[in-house]
This record gives C-alpha cells, sequence and structure tokens, in this order.
C-alpha cells in the first residue's frame, strides 16, 4: 500500500494547560490547511487532548521527570525516556514526520529526541520568558526556536524568532472584543488560577472583595477557580460577603467570561496572558512565587510594562493589598479602558500563523 504524502506535523507537548493550549492552536491551523497532525503527549497530556481537532492523532509516549517520585522514581527515569525514545524512533521511521514540533514538557523528549536522531526539520516553541529544561536541552538542537514572550531567556547562539503564543480558535472569535468599563451597575471578575498554586488566590481574593465597599459588592459577579478542596469555604466567603460569585474548580468557557468581564485576577501562566491581552481585559497578575526559574514573573512583566497589568508579588500579597488594587480598576473606568487598549496593543492575535509560517518554512513550503 503506497504511503500517505500528506505532509505530517509531529507535535510534542507535556501535560499541561500551558503547553497543550498553544500546540492545539498550531495543530487546529495545520489541519486547516490539509496537513496531518499527529499529538506525541504522556498519559497526563492525554487528558488535555479533548480540544485538539478530531483527526489528530495521540500518540501517547513513556517519558518521566526527575522532579518527581521518590528514590525509587528517580532510579527508573532514565530507563522510561530512553524507552519513549527508541518507541518514538521507529515510528518516526515507519511514518516520516515532515515537520516535528515540540512545546516543552518531558513528554517532548522522545519526539525532539528522535526528530535529532532522524535529521527531521524541527523546532521549539517556548511559551515562557525564562525557558524551561526540556526546550533548554534542545534550543541548539532545533533548526528554528520560536518564543511567546519577549524578551525571553535564550542560551547564548540560539536565535529567537518571536511569535507571540497561540490561542484557541475560541479565544481568537473574541479578539478585541468591545470593553464595557466599570459603573454602577453588575460588573463581572474573573479569577483564574491555574492547575498550580490556586489556594492563595482562594485565601486572599474573597476576602480582599469583602473588604471593598457595601455599594460596590452588590453589584459584583465574581467566577471564581478554586481547587475542589477549597469550594465551600470559597463559596462560604462569598456568601458572607453579600458577593455573588460562582465558584468551580474548572470552567471550560473561559474565552466567554474573559469577554464580558470587567476586570481578570490571574496567575501569570503565559497561555492566560496570551488569552488576557488578545481579548483584551484589565489584569490583576499574581505570579506563582514556586514557579520553575520563577517564569511567570517575567511572564507578566510585558503586559505590566504595556499599562494593562497591576502586578502583585506574593510575598506582597494580602487583602488590603488586593483590595485597594481592584477598587483602583473599579473606581476608575478610563483608567480600565486604557487598560483594555493596552492589553490589546501588547496581544498576537497572529501568533497561530506566525508559528505556522515558520513551519511552513521548514517544510519548504513557505507559500
Amino acid at each position: 500500500m503506497a504511503k500517505d504524502k500528506t505532509p505530517l506535523l509531529l507535535i510534542a507537548a507535556g501535560g499541561t494547560g500551558g503547553h497543550m493550549f498553544p500546540a492545539q492552536a498550531l495543530a487546529e491551523a495545520m489541519v486547516r490547511r490539509g496537513w496531518r497532525v499527529k499529538l506525541s503527549t504522556d498519559a497526563r497530556g492525554a487528558r488535555y487532548a479533548g480540544g485538539f481537532p478530531h483527526v489528530v492523532t495521540i500518540e501517547q509516549v513513556s517519558s518521566a521527570t526527575f522532579a518527581r517520585g521518590g528514590v525509587l522514581a528517580k532510579l527508573t527515569t532514565p530507563f522510561k525516556i530512553f524507552g519513549g525514545i527508541l518507541s518514538a524512533i521507529l515510528r518516526n521511521v515507519s511514518d516520516r514526520p515532515t515537520v516535528v514540533v515540540g512545546f516543552g514538557g518531558y513528554p517532548t523528549i522522545p519526539a525532539l529526541a528522535s526528530a535529532t536522531f532522524l535529521g527531521l526539520p524541527r523546532a521549539i516553541h517556548e511559551q515562557n520568558g525564562i525557558m524551561g529544561r526540556v526546550n533548554r536541552v534542545f534550543a541548539k538542537r532545533v533548526n528554528r526556536f520560536a518564543c511567546g514572550t519577549w524578551p525571553t531567556d535564550v542560551p547564548e547562539g540560539v536565535q529567537a524568532d518571536y511569535t507571540g503564543n497561540p490561542v484557541r480558535g475560541s479565544v481568537l472569535e473574541r479578539a478585541g472584543a468591545a470593553y464595557i468599563a466599570p459603573g454602577d451597575y453588575p460588573m463581572s471578575i474573573l479569577v483564574i488560577g491555574g492547575s498550580q498554586g490556586a489556594r492563595i488566590l482562594s485565601d486572599m481574593v474573597p476576602e480582599a472583595m469583602a473588604r471593598l465597599p457595601e455599594n460596590q459588592r452588590a453589584n459584583l459577579r465574581v467566577a471564581h477557580q478554586a481547587r475542589a478542596e477549597d469550594l465551600d469555604r470559597v463559596n462560604e466567603a462569598y456568601q458572607q460577603a453579600g458577593i455573588d460569585a460562582e465558584v468551580a474548580p474548572f470552567f471550560n468557557d473561559v474565552p466567554r467570561r474573559l469577554s464580558e468581564c470587567q476586570l481578570v485576577i490571574s496567575r501569570a501562566g503565559a497561555s492566560s496572558i496570551a488569552d488576557i491581552s488578545v481579548i483584551g481585559r484589565p489584569a490583576i497578575l499574581i505570579p506563582y512565587a514556586a514557579a520553575a526559574g520563577d517564569h511567570q514573573v517575567a511572564n507578566a512583566k510585558g503586559l505590566a510594562k504595556a499599562g494593562g497589568a497591576i502586578t502583585i508579588p506574593e510575598s506582597k500579597l494580602d487583602p488590603d493589598t488586593l483590595r485597594d488594587q481592584i477598587a483602583l480598576v473599579l473606581d476608575n473606568p478610563d483608567g480600565a479602558l486604557q487598560m483594555a487598549l493596552a492589553a490589546v496593543s501588547y496581544g498576537v492575535p497572529d501568533a497561530t500563523e506566525r508559528l505556522v509560517a515558520l513551519v511552513q518554512d521548514l517544510a519548504g513550503q513557505n507559500t
């Protein structure tokens, strides 16, 4: 049987939304252009793959990290990684990718290592302002290096292409959506914390909002993403403050909620910042202090410098400080509007197209 000559893109991404959402955006774009697309990830990443186009083939690979687990797990890590690389080489010999793009995380090691071994055209997309460990290892071993945050700390000798961070189609549909400035009417606040470190937002945000003036609290409609174990206490805190709140571990319609809110309070994950800036909303960013390499602080700098966000370090975060910053936005509609416009000016809505052009260039199809 003749082999399928349709160009094949192999996308490799680790098991977090920060890696998987931009990977999904590229997959959507390449499928529309008639490419076959495969996603190489681990079991954790496969849980994020539900939003990928149904025609994308999901390949679960054997990989592991040295950062988690006990002594035995760390001892077996090299063998799991080697097994994953060997399996990836065999698969890529059988169905040779036209281009391989890695988005970071340990599950990308097999795909990038096999692409290096086989001499396949390959690229990395780094979402954060501080590079992840795996991307740093492969940065000098790929043909192109794209970054989503500018500037990104790259190894000496590596030339970075600034593409911005691709956002999903549901975000692009709301790019630059009209902003309704705060006023004496119902106002929406969105609180998103990501899967790591969200507890501090559950500790601080309800208490900060409870300290706002009563007439302002009566106008608030809060959607707060909280860990499952925190749901009851967060709900109780909002109820006692007389604030209408919807509290859930995950919102599957964040783009809609972003487009409808007057203010977003968020961690400074690269994908979150991309979504906030493409839609264009005032933000209070609280970088996750335990993020590897302090990369969330680096992520927040650009949007804050542009005037679209207020950044509060975790070390300076308390209910009064947060209340003051929330009030600063809600009490100043003109200032809030300027923040929304500044966020839009910082956003890169064509980030996916820039990354598509890079892939096509690597494939010799720069059309």
